[in-house]
């Protein structure tokens, strides 16, 4: 990969963690900046090839770090037999914070995680608090399939205030949703479930204009379609685990300052689930932030509101 935007930092790299090789996507335009780590969503969705749609400006205020997780985009092509599990990605995790820190040397970073990123981050903070300045959930998980429920119920509402008979035909073919438990069924529902959610714009459509940002990412490779399709395989025993998660069962408690950034259009994963449990949440600072007219790829729905609200997020942390 060329620095065709002769950017300060720009660096893709493979570091050794946990036992394998792992992607690492470092940008950004001043060693000053705080160090974000960025937690992409899926499982198995890597954030790294739509980073140039939405974090331009995220650099001119922090220092963006993305990784491939275990399974996920390069990692899983480095790796294909290497398979993740919740317990090997928070070591995972761990072992790239530590990296970071000493990298950039710094004694913090900062943890941005959306959707699937958002349970990683909200699990790890819990453990390992001195390792993360501040957190910031964007789509914020809490109960996937509590999610998936209310979500699905949203979309049939829509479908039926436009009289769209298309849509609920496509809808009633899916048949009960989401079902007791996130299996291979429910994936199968879910793929469908996503289309109509697309299309009443709750999440990011698979189009043309979206593949078209994937192929005009400055680390597209031909081999990260491959391991879009190898995923889904990959991350079975994530799902498993999403499907039974549930940040309500764990006490509301934070060492340090949270921060949601919600789309108010969000029904894939809820804003209004994520708003209840924020009002319960006890930290020494917390924040909530909806962003308007945007769906559940809130930066990239909203890039320039988003990014005043990260810029006001660090005012805020900078006066502490």
């Amino acid at each position: 990969m060329k620095n065709m935007s002769k950017k300060l930092i720009y660096v893709e790299e493979y570091v050794s963690i946990n036992g394998i090789n792992q992607y690492l996507f470092h940008s950004g335009t001043n060693h000053e900046n705080p160090v974000m780590l960025f937690l992409h969503g899926g499982p198995g969705s890597a954030g790294s090839v739509f980073a140039h749609a939405f974090q331009k400006k995220w650099e001119d205020i922090f220092t963006m770090i993305h990784w491939d997780q275990r399974g996920t985009g390069k990692t899983l092509t480095m790796n294909p037999d290497k398979y993740p599990t919740i317990d090997l990605l928070l070591k995972d995790l761990f072992e790239i914070i530590q990296y970071l820190k000493k990298k950039y040397n710094r004694n913090k970073i900062i943890l941005l995680g959306h959707s699937w990123g958002s349970v990683l981050g909200s699990i790890f903070i819990k453990r390992y608090p001195e390792d993360v300045d501040y957190y910031i959930g964007v789509g914020q998980i809490i109960n996937m399939l509590e999610n998936e429920r209310v979500g699905y119920e949203k979309v049939k509402e829509l479908i039926l205030q436009s009289n769209d008979k298309k849509s609920l035909k496509q809808l009633e073919a899916i048949g009960e949703y989401p079902g007791e438990k996130l299996d291979n069924d429910w994936q199968k529902k879910c793929i469908k479930l996503r289309k109509l959610q697309g299309k009443y714009n709750f999440t990011l459509k698979m189009n043309f204009s979206t593949i078209k940002m994937i192929f005009s990412s400055p680390v597209f490779k031909l081999s990260d379609i491959s391991a879009m399709i190898k995923g889904a395989k990959a991350n079975r025993e994530l799902v498993d685990f999403l499907g039974s998660f549930d940040i309500d069962s764990e006490p509301s408690e934070y060492k340090i300052p949270i921060y949601y950034i919600l789309g108010s259009n969000d029904w894939q994963i809820p804003y209004v689930i994520a708003q209840e449990h924020f009002n319960r949440i006890n930290a020494p600072h917390k924040k909530l932030y909806l962003i308007p007219n945007a769906g559940h790829m809130t930066m990239v729905d909203q890039p320039d509101l988003f990014f005043n609200t990260l810029l006001q997020i660090k005012n805020i942390q900078c006066n502490e």
